[in-house]
């Protein structure tokens, strides 16, 4: 079993357990800011604008880091944005009744959000041979998946006990603390500097590439404005979370799943049938009106997630040999890009023409990546 031998090699393990602590403010730090912004100043625009702010500076940041990782190894990267990103959150909690200025601080928490999981996508893949790194980026999406489940259960969980201030800088200093030891943990294993950051964009395949990310994220944008849209006029808004965590554990699944064989087909290929697999199934959502049905439909969608996103880092190593952490950080920009557009589409459609046309956006965004994805296949990788 792939899996087996990637547990194998010596420091994954515990590389996993931190790298999952690492990454527990991705979802939290967002939520945690409006929660805390709007309870010091009492303005939502403030605190949506934080927000933004904050998911702005990540996507800006990405590219960045990446060049830095593939130059000089992960380990100094991490550690230097685990203490950039702690210090602007708590920054944020400190500020957040101060006006303006707390959106600064978000933006520099953003911009300082560890790279962890492209840092394991690195070592992990070139700890692993090219058949078995099928395994090694499932893992990685595996990970990050239940950070993401994760910290908002137990940022909710101190909320309940103490304050939303408090229970945002309590989970950004374990997030903190997990980063150090993570890259602690790569010292052995560090991949040498590389001087192919400047090769990002040498074979033309990554700006397709790129596009398609664009689009498959779009359909998944516009899923998460559809899916609550459509609870609350069907008068079940308190249904929202769970049929949003379906796909999650759709998600969760099926990176569990596609890491377990060897796959023969081109990446590629198989890029193509699950953006087409999950475009097809996002059009009906929209007739479905029962929410057990609903979130079964929605769990089986998520199935073909986490499996697109690992074969996309597939393809960059083909792409994008000797500046894939860099190659990396544009996947990550893609996919908030193409999440922020497809929300953004959605809900314009979804307020003139109903709540069940938000779907049909979702279904076309992911349609039209499977389609773009095609002229992959003609390309020699």
């Amino acid at each position: 079993m792939a899996y087996r031998g990637l547990f194998r090699l010596p420091g994954v393990p515990a590389q996993a357990l931190f790298g999952f602590l690492s990454q527990l403010t991705q979802q939290v730090a967002p939520v945690g800011t409006v929660l805390v912004v709007q309870s010091a100043s009492g303005s939502l625009v403030l605190a949506g604008v934080a927000a933004a702010a904050f998911s702005i500076g990540a996507g800006m940041a990405r590219p960045v880091q990446g060049r830095m990782i593939d130059r000089g190894g992960p380990r100094g990267v991490l550690a230097g944005c685990a203490l950039v990103h702690v210090a602007a959150l708590v920054a944020v909690v400190v500020s957040a009744g101060a006006g303006w200025v707390v959106v600064v601080f978000a933006w520099v928490a953003g911009a300082g959000l560890p790279p962890v999981s492209m840092s394991m996508r690195i070592e992990w893949g070139r700890r692993m041979p090219v058949e078995s790194r099928t395994a090694a980026y499932s893992l990685t999406y595996l990970v990050q998946e239940l950070a993401m489940l994760t910290g908002p259960l137990l940022f909710g969980l101190v909320i309940a006990v103490a304050s939303a201030s408090l229970a945002l800088g309590a989970v950004a200093a374990a997030a903190g603390a997990g980063t150090l030891a993570f890259s602690r943990l790569l010292r052995a294993t560090e991949p040498a500097p590389s001087a192919g950051g400047g090769r990002m964009f040498g074979h033309r395949g990554m700006w397709l590439l790129l596009a398609v990310v664009v689009l498959f994220c779009g359909g998944f944008g516009a899923l998460e404005v559809a899916v609550p849209a459509l609870a609350t006029a069907q008068g079940s808004p308190a249904v929202t979370g769970l049929l949003i965590a379906a796909l999650s554990v759709g998600g969760i699944i099926g990176a569990a799943v596609y890491g377990t064989r060897q796959w023969r087909s081109r990446p590629a290929v198989r890029l193509t049938g699950l953006l087409a697999v999950f475009g097809v199934a996002l059009g009906p959502l929209g007739l479905v009106s029962s929410p057990p049905v609903f979130w079964v439909v929605l769990l089986c969608t998520g199935l073909a997630l986490n499996p697109a996103l690992t074969t996309t880092s597939l393809l960059v190593d083909e792409l994008a040999p000797g500046a894939e952490a860099e190659a990396f950080g544009w996947i990550s920009t893609a996919i908030g890009t193409g999440g922020a557009a497809g929300a953004a589409v959605a809900g314009v459609v979804g307020e003139r023409f109903g709540t069940s046309t938000p779907f049909l956006v979702a279904s076309g965004f992911a349609c039209l990546g499977a389609a773009l994805s095609t002229l992959l296949l003609r390309r020699r990788t």
